[in-house]
């Protein structure tokens, strides 16, 4: 096995690079601070004396109350910067509408007229390459745009993920939440539902294309 594999997959937005960006940075104060506990807890084990002055000394006290609150501080504030980037955005250039469904997934593009499909999962005749994770409709949407997706359900929770993306947002019935998101680039970027929806969760995957915007421009005109 790679050990990249082990990893986050490679950001395809700008979002996902932040919280990358996070990850680590939150990994490295962790990491620094266990081996400093496993210093002094080995330290202990192997000193049979006893210091006189960490016994009912308020320095001490002192000390291990204030340094985690610098460290939290260290962590609050990236996050907080994180929480602003998901934050909504106000003038979006296109809205999808996402709807879940036992089990496939329904997108509007509310902008447009009569552009809507259901995605089902590609059947194992008509299978190329991507097993459990192809379609028969993707997702076509133009890089380097602001997009909004409205997300909700008709029956069950869903999730609506996208990981290279750093997209995770319950499809819930009743209720429409919001997620919005940038594409680096082209490609193809998969998903699937990350709640477990009934005994065909498995076979819902979410499969984007992320073209130019005049192939996209073409795809709208093209549209039956």
């Amino acid at each position: 096995m790679h050990w990249l594999t082990l990893n986050f997959q490679n950001s395809s937005s700008p979002l996902m690079e932040q919280l990358i960006f996070f990850h680590d940075h939150s990994l490295m104060i962790l990491l620094i601070i266990t081996i400093f506990e496993m210093y002094l807890i080995m330290n202990l084990f192997m000193n049979k004396f006893m210091n006189r002055f960490l016994l009912e000394k308020q320095f001490i006290e002192l000390v291990w109350t204030i340094m985690p609150s610098i460290v939290l501080i260290f962590i609050a504030l990236p996050s907080l910067k994180l929480l602003y980037l998901l934050d909504e955005t106000n003038k979006p250039m296109i809205t999808l509408k996402i709807i879940g469904h036992q089990w496939y997934w329904s997108y509007e593009y509310t902008d447009f007229t009569n552009i809507n499909f259901d995605s089902y999962m590609t059947k194992w005749e008509n299978l190329n390459n991507f097993r459990l994770l192809d379609v028969d409709n993707r997702i076509i949407l133009p890089m380097k745009m602001h997009i909004r997706s409205l997300i909700t359900s008709t029956d069950v929770i869903h999730a609506w993920t996208i990981p290279t993306l750093g997209l995770k947002m319950d499809a819930v019935p009743g209720r429409i939440n919001q997620v919005n998101f940038y594409l680096n680039h082209t490609g193809l970027f998969f998903g699937q539902c990350s709640e477990i929806c009934g005994m065909n969760h498995s076979f819902m995957p979410i499969m984007l294309e992320s073209i130019s915007m005049n192939y996209f421009i073409n795809w709208i005109k093209n549209y039956h």
